[in-house]
């Protein structure tokens, strides 16, 4: 289907829904994007390496399409007292930005659980969405690891306008049981925090692994916020696994749940998702895992280091650098998910000529082929997934990731 086609589709399904008032045409010279990220707790460097990201994608085209000047709007999904992104914020986010007559695209969410938050109502007023770093394989697909109404429950409009330029928990999985079979693994544990990303990816995660003939004894949720974890370690070295995968949100009960599981079983090897890919798990300075811990951690995510990207991606780490510090591996995304909203708003106007419609943009983002970017050659296909399909494994050095190697997933 062609870009002009599946614009005209998505404004008829606009003009079909009921409630509020569908805005389309964006009127005046003033474009809004609006980003939502975890900016309290553990999370708010990945939440501010992502907004810096898309500041310097931003800034190369000067604050403007065309004659449109581009407004960017920073929201906050976590709260002060838990940390970490909250239903209540994310919810208010999304309803902030669907009110706004100007908004023409919202970067956002990190987690899978708020952008399940965020979808329907974005896309009750056919905004164009972009995570950086979700990935739960139910916000697009309704192959394993999805629950049931997925993920055609977060689309009221029945048109699709959520995209992600991270690959999602099926090509992580992959990659993950990949590098355990590397690796050796023969009985692998599963552990969860029984939040939403972190119960995702530990589902994903075994119904790969098994398919891919890669031993499972079990696989156990731990309840957040405990004093230690002790007991529970105890009770999972019964099980006598030789490896574990560590699928968790809450950095503070991961780093203490680590300990434990290796106190019990000092010769297991631990490996982590990429939702504990945070220094405030990474870094003993910051309430991190012990230094003892490193040579015994593995943390696989998306994000690769300089070495795995394509020239393009290889600047922006200096540049990020240069400007910020030492880029955090969710920073390229964050880059890469603002500069694809700009092109496909820019595609969308022919580059501010044209009126700026919200149905056009979705449709120019949804027309994503071939893609050259920071991250390698990539296109959007029609559930709004990238095809990109590496994922990064990292050590932990003196309480920094250190990129190791790529696997495919």
């Amino acid at each position: 289907m062609g870009a002009a086609s599946a614009a005209v589709l998505i404004a008829a399904a606009l003009a079909g829904c009921g409630g509020s008032t569908i805005v389309n045409k964006i009127h005046g010279k003033r474009l809004t994007i609006y980003e939502s990220v975890p900016l309290n707790g553990p999370s708010e460097p990945d939440g501010q390496a992502v907004l810096n990201g898309a500041q310097l994608a931003l800034s190369q085209v000067g604050d403007r399409i065309g004659p449109y000047r581009v407004r960017v709007r920073v929201l906050d999904d976590a709260t002060a007292t838990t940390g970490v992104w909250d239903p209540g914020e994310t919810e208010v986010n999304a309803r902030i930005a669907s009110s706004d007559n100007t908004t023409i695209g919202y970067i956002g969410d990190l987690d899978s659980g708020a952008s399940a938050v965020s979808i329907p109502l974005l896309n009750r007023q056919g905004i164009a969405q972009i995570s950086p770093t979700s990935t739960a394989v139910g916000l697009t697909s309704d192959a394993a690891g999805s629950s049931p109404g997925e993920p055609e429950k977060y689309y009221p409009t029945g048109v699709r306008t959520f995209a992600r330029v991270i690959p999602d928990d099926l090509v992580g999985a992959a990659a993950e049981v990949t590098l355990q079979h590397q690796l050796g693994c023969t009985k692998t544990l599963v552990v969860d925090d029984d939040e939403v990303d972190g119960v995702e990816f530990a589902t994903t995660f075994a119904a790969a692994a098994t398919s891919a003939g890669l031993n499972v004894v079990g696989t156990q949720a731990y309840e957040p916020g405990a004093a230690n974890y002790i007991s529970f370690a105890q009770s999972m070295a019964s099980k006598a696994p030789d490896c574990i995968l560590l699928s968790a949100l809450n950095t503070q009960s991961a780093v203490l749940v680590t300990e434990a599981l290796a106190a019990v079983m000092p010769r297991v090897q631990i490996f982590c998702s990429g939702s504990l890919a945070e220094s405030a798990y990474t870094n003993p300075a910051l309430g991190g895992i012990p230094a003892s811990l490193d040579s015994r951690v593995l943390v696989t995510v998306a994000a690769l280091g300089a070495r795995g990207y394509p020239p393009m991606g290889r600047a922006f780490l200096k540049r990020y650098q240069l400007t910020f510090g030492p880029p955090p591996p969710d920073a390229i995304f964050g880059y890469e998910a603002m500069s694809l909203m700009l092109d496909s708003i820019a595609s969308a106007t022919q580059d501010g000529r044209q009126p700026a419609l919200r149905s056009r943009v979705v449709a120019a983002l949804f027309h994503t082929r071939n893609r050259q970017s920071v991250l390698g050659t990539y296109s959007i296909d029609s559930a709004g997934d990238t095809t990109l399909r590496e994922y990064g494994v990292w050590r932990i050095v003196n309480g920094r990731l250190s990129f190791w190697k790529a696997i495919s997933g």
